[in-house]
Order: structure tokens, then sequence, then C-alpha cells
């Protein structure tokens, strides 16, 4: 089965209250699987993402951003205003023929509004009730506010994302959001799924997107488990500290990723390279991550990438088959073989 088997969740239910980013992508894929999604938002502006980089163009055609349509493409649209108690009867009404319903609204929000998990488990005990938010339903950080850049900034992520100089770099890949929000609630929803399939009973899935990337930063816990401290940017054996698995610059100034963490294809690398006595010189072989040897060697390799442009070195590792790719822009990615 392919992750979209558009068959895998067919007859679902699924009452998607969030808005942006993390929840309306985690039904997106709950609706590829199969199942049916109806989009609530409010009588007013609706999902803020309506209006998320919206250009010029779509507002003068009247329609909302290129974002939000992306985000909810397939879904059916609803609005209910929860605020008036018609709205919250409407929305029972929905619960009590769904099976997921996914929210991210701050925690106690829901409550509030007289439709918290007790009132809707109480008119659906099947349900799989998912809430997103940035650092969980209770504790002392459950009412904070935050976006991708924060979670990942508590998570210890962002301080390992960074120069040897020690700065943190932004990635233009939301992992709080994501991977904290949107993977983990799929998986929790469909584990939820299960569960309430076997047992007639429904879960609350709280999905702390700060959490669950802390718990997945697993390199850095391995090495404060080990030494006490997370490794130092650049420097540990994933972040630039052996030159077998590390970025070059080409001649064209594009970039060449180089991950031979294994001897064999380290050694291949050095061979499509012209130099195979490079071979021996390997982190699995003694040379010390991080050390005087590895940053050498790195000046070496570097200088041989420098000589030819992306295209030419791509061309020479292509046959080779040992973890040697171009780093490709986004609109590159898309018009290749491997996504096409």
């Amino acid at each position: 089965m392919s992750f979209y088997d558009e068959r895998a969740l067919e007859g679902v239910k699924v009452l998607d209250l969030s808005r942006l980013l993390p929840g309306p992508f985690a039904t997106l894929h709950l609706r590829r699987m199969g199942a049916d999604v109806l989009k609530i938002e409010d009588p007013g502006a609706g999902d803020y993402a309506r209006e998320f980089l919206r250009s010029e163009a779509e507002v003068s055609a009247g329609e909302p951003s290129l974002f939000f349509r992306l985000l909810n493409e397939g879904k059916r649209l609803h609005r209910i205003d929860l605020a008036q108690p018609s709205g919250r009867q409407e929305l029972l009404a929905l619960v009590r023929e769904a099976d997921v319903l996914v929210e991210g609204f701050r925690p106690g929000v829901m409550d509030k509004l007289g439709v918290g998990w007790e009132r809707l488990r109480a008119v659906q005990p099947r349900l799989v009730m998912c809430s997103i938010s940035g650092y969980g339903q209770r504790g002392v950080f459950a009412q904070r506010a935050g976006h991708d850049i924060n979670y990942v900034g508590y998570a210890g992520v962002l301080e390992q994302m960074a120069t040897r100089e020690g700065r943190p770099v932004l990635p233009n890949f939301q992992i709080g959001d994501l991977f904290g929000g949107t993977m983990a609630a799929v998986a929790g929803i469909l584990a939820a799924l299960v569960a309430a399939q076997r047992t007639g009973e429904g879960r609350h899935v709280d999905v702390s997107m700060t959490h669950v990337v802390h718990e997945h930063h697993f390199m850095a816990w391995l090495a404060v488990r080990r030494e006490g401290r997370a490794p130092a940017p650049g420097a540990d054996l994933l972040t630039g500290g052996v030159p077998c698995y590390q970025l070059y610059r080409t001649r064209d100034d594009r970039w060449m990723a180089v991950g031979a963490l294994e001897l064999k294809f380290w050694r291949k690398v050095c061979e499509v390279l012209g130099h195979p006595e490079w071979g021996e010189r390997h982190w699995s072989l003694g040379q010390p991550v991080g050390g005087e040897d590895a940053r050498a060697l790195e000046a070496e390799v570097a200088a041989v990438f420098a000589r030819r442009t992306q295209a030419e070195w791509t061309a020479l590792f292509e046959p080779a088959d040992c973890c040697v790719s171009p780093v490709l822009r986004m609109d590159e990615a898309m018009r290749h073989p491997l996504f096409a």
C-alpha cells in the first residue's frame, strides 16, 4: 500500500477545525488516504491561511491564497459560529456522525466553547479527537504562544543547525510544524482509529509539537547521554566533523552532498575524485571526528570539488552509487525524475 492509498480510510469522516499549517496538512494527508474531510471555519475571516502570502492577483480574483488552496484541496468547506449556541449544536450533530476531529486552538478553548473532549465523547464515544498545540494541553507552557522557530529552539534542534562558528541557521522547512505537528498528528490519529475500531472507545490525541521534536532529536540525545552535552556545531559525525559526510561547493557555486558514512562508499568516492589513497582516511578506521586530519582532508576534498560544476560532478557520481548527490533547488527537485 502506498502512503496515499485512496481506499485506506474510505468511509472515515473527519472534521477539521484547525488553521494555518500543521492541522490542515494533517487532514490533507487523511483526505489523500480516502477520508472525507469537512473543514469548518468561523463565519468571519475563517482560516488565517486564506490571507497568508496572498498575491495581488488572488486578491483581484477574489480567491484565497495558494497556501490555503493547496492545504485544503479536496476538502469540503463549511462555516460554523461556535460562539453561538446554534453553532455548537450544529457541531455536535456533525460529531455524532464523525470519526475524527482535529483542532489547533489554545488549550482550553474548546472546553470554554462547550465542545471540549468530554462533551464530544459523550455524543460520539468512538470519536478520535486530535489537539495540536505548541507545548501540549497541560503544563506550565500550555498557554504560551509560539511558532516553529520557538518550538525547535526549545527542543534543542535549532542550536544544532548552526555554522561552525555557532550561529544557528533558519531552515525553510518547518520542522516543528510539519514533523512535530502534522506527521505526529497523522500517526496518533491512525493509531487511535485502530484502537477505536478494536475497542469501540475513542481517544484524545494530545500533540505537543515541541515535545515531539525534542523526543526525536536522537543524535543530540545520544551525545548528551554519552558525553554529558550536545556536540559543538559542525564537529560531530553528522554535522560536518568528517569529510565523508559533508557539503562541498562546486565551481559554479552550487553544492554536492557527500553521505559516504560507510567505508566502502567513501573509498568509491575517493576513486571518482581521483584520489584513491584518501580512502584509508575514514572515521571507521580511526580518524578522529572533528580532528585535525578530518579538517585537513576536508580542505583537500573541497579543492577537488571546486574544479568542476555541479552538473559535471553529478554525471560522474551518478553511475558510482556511493551516496553523493547534488543539492537541488526546489524547482529543480520538482522536475527531477525522482519526483516526476
